[in-house]
């Protein structure tokens, strides 16, 4: 093993898809936050791939939980660090959107109400990736999945995906963030965020599942990129009911760009792509008009 992989918290040759963007999500999150951290991680591809017995590539300390009660768990860890007198070490709660948006949701939303010590990060590859494609309420508008197929009567998804840093935010909690894997120095400064601050504090990171989407995992990185570009995926960050907005592009690209590399979309027409435009427009006049809500106005 070469001196560069030794100082990796997360170990080399784990059994992630090649061009994995969840994985190289995993090694930012444990190289920004240090060693000095308690990981929870629920079932799902992450659990899966790094930690295949009798071998772990985590090296730090580790617990895999169930979907659905991953953030519970981790509050368990946050309330033994506290009765200990540790309030040093981060407790570190990561889950899939499966997880995150889903099956896990009610004792995600307990942890934010009860605003456990707990860093909650989702890894949001917008599919059940581990269990074989199935759409997740993540997954987004007119993506075709096992469980949302394409025929004479159906195209994809139906419904937009849930706006889940709202819904985290709604229960006025310290903070809550949007990333994605693909603009890494925006990522490295929510993490520290999210790491100095206590109570519960969340992060949803998009990195593009390779195998979900259908796409070759080379490109995952400039997929997540061009999400940003197109609208279709936002970098912000709310505290105290405001909004940040930590990247608007000055001159938009248009949805297929994104859109047409992908497997799960090759079935869309013009008008879906029109429809899926217009939802990335409207989106994205929400997010800014918050935006300008919250900063401060400026004196004459």
């Amino acid at each position: 093993m070469s001196k560069q992989s030794d100082l990796h918290l997360l170990a080399p040759g784990h059994a992630g898809c090649p061009g994995c963007a969840p994985s190289n999500l995993l090694l930012q999150i444990c190289n920004t936050l240090g060693k000095d951290i308690i990981v929870v991680n629920a079932t799902g591809c992450m659990e899966i791939t790094t930690t295949q017995f009798p071998q772990s590539a985590w090296r730090v300390p580790y617990i895999h939980s169930l979907f659905e009660n991953a953030p519970a768990v981790a509050s368990g860890v946050s309330a033994a660090l506290k009765a200990k007198g540790n309030n040093h070490t981060t407790v570190v709660c990561i889950g899939g959107d499966g997880s995150t948006y889903d099956i896990g949701f009610g004792a995600l939303s307990g942890l934010f109400e009860r605003n456990d010590d707990v860093l909650f990060i989702c890894y949001d590859n917008e599919n059940y990736a581990n269990t074989g494609v199935q759409k997740s309420s993540a997954t987004p508008f007119g993506a075709a999945t096992t469980t949302s197929q394409v025929g004479s009567k159906h195209h994809g998804k139906e419904r937009a995906r849930k706006p889940i840093v709202e819904i985290a935010a709604a229960h006025n909690i310290p903070f809550a963030a949007s990333a994605s894997v693909a603009f890494q120095a925006d990522l490295k400064a929510k993490l520290k965020k999210g790491q100095a601050m206590k109570g519960a504090r969340f992060i949803t990171v998009h990195a593009p599942c390779c195998l979900g989407a259908g796409f070759d995992g080379s490109l995952s990185i400039k997929l997540a990129r061009l999400a940003v570009q197109t609208r279709l995926w936002f970098l912000f960050e709310i505290e105290g009911g405001k909004l940040k907005l930590n990247f608007n592009p000055k001159v938009e690209k248009p949805v297929q760009e994104y859109l047409n590399g992908q497997k799960r979309f090759a079935h869309l027409l013009p008008p879906l792509f029109e429809e899926i435009q217009a939802q990335a427009n409207a989106n994205y006049a929400r997010l800014l008009d918050w935006h300008e809500r919250s900063v401060p106005a400026q004196k004459e």
